[in-house]
């Protein structure tokens, strides 16, 4: 088994209800344990009033199982309550039967209310739509895969940034500073401070991320290109 270095300041912590904490010695199914603690996770860091998952969101490998076992915890946590499976009246109506048109909430005063909405067709969309949301970049697991180690002070740094910046665009600056080797936070907090002042796409042309760095050279930012 490999060793655990510990959990970081960095890192956002989630909210697991007390409900559920009394409900692990009745599960004894480590699919269903691993499938509704992932969907905790994720519905609980989601944006918005429409908070759901798709078959498709639950990640084999971050899970450690296949596509089987993972229906299998689906349908044990369904059974059991902790989640609700609703499919949009749209796709019943369609025949559709694809699990994409599939949603599964949180057996919570708020994911019964958007599930009952969503199977009265009171709702309108795709899952494609809900789940591209979960994608948003983390901040810090960003820095620390591109640039090293936080310290409590960057930690702060990050955590102000996250609220002044969409998530989105975290992802791309990273990118622009590897592109141009210059790892360095200042550098990227230039460029999304340049963003939000002149707008994320005043790009005339359509070239890619990296092809594009060069637009930010180090005499606009050259302040930030040798310093940590």
């Amino acid at each position: 088994m490999p060793n655990f270095n510990g959990f970081t300041s960095s890192e956002t912590f989630t909210q697991v209800p007390d409900s559920f904490i009394r409900l692990i010695n009745e599960i004894d199914d480590v699919a269903e344990l691993k499938v509704t603690l992932y969907a905790i996770w994720r519905i609980e860091h989601m944006e918005g009033n429409f908070r759901a998952l798709c078959e498709t969101d639950f990640e084999a490998e971050s899970l450690g199982m296949g596509l089987n076992e993972i229906r299998i915890g689906l349908r044990k946590s369904i059974e059991r309550g902790t989640l609700l499976k609703r499919r949009p009246e749209r796709s019943s109506v369609e025949g559709s039967q694809h699990e994409a048109d599939v949603f599964y909430f949180l057996n919570s005063p708020r994911g019964r209310l958007v599930a009952e909405a969503v199977a009265n067709g009171q709702w309108r969309g795709s899952a494609k739509s809900m789940s591209a949301q979960l994608n948003k970049s983390n901040v810090f697991r960003l820095y620390e895969e591109n640039f090293g180690a936080l310290t409590p002070l960057l930690s702060d740094m990050l955590r102000e940034a996250e609220k002044n910046y969409p998530s989105a665009w975290f992802e791309e600056a990273f990118e622009i500073a590897v592109s141009r080797n210059i790892r360095n936070w200042k550098y990227v907090e230039a460029i999304l401070a340049r963003w939000k002042e002149k707008g994320k796409d005043e790009r005339k042309d359509q070239q890619d991320t990296v092809k594009d760095a060069k637009r930010y050279t180090d005499s606009d930012f050259s302040e930030f290109t040798n310093r940590d």
